[in-house]
């Protein structure tokens, strides 16, 4: 079950970087980008890794799977990069952004 809510984690991520894409402050933020990033390569080792047993997983966890994939790799990362925080736009607690915390509760799993 490990695996399938590592698969589910990055059906979140892609929706939550979806959205923030959208958001005025993250869209451009050097933490969107690096957390973009991230879930790239962290796709990617997964994938690697689980290459060969993605056919014995459950039809809905493929597709979900697949659909996360596709859309992470389609989201682009800004163009001029800045930290919101440090700029004074981000209002959220120290220590606290959407898309980094997203991230590691992925990690978590």
């Amino acid at each position: 079950m490990e695996i399938m809510n590592q698969v589910r984690g990055y059906a979140y991520l892609y929706d939550i970087l979806k959205n923030q894409q959208a958001d005025p402050f993250c869209r451009s933020c050097n933490g969107f980008i690096k957390t973009l990033a991230a879930v790239k390569q962290n796709l990617a080792e997964f994938e690697s890794q689980y290459a060969k047993d993605m056919g014995s997983f459950p039809r809905e966890f493929v597709y979900l799977f697949s659909e996360a994939k596709i859309g992470i790799e389609q989201i682009r990362p800004p163009e001029n990069p800045v930290s919101q925080k440090n700029a004074g736009n981000c209002k959220l607690p120290e220590g606290i952004c959407f898309t980094k915390t997203s991230l590691a509760l992925l990690q978590k799993i």
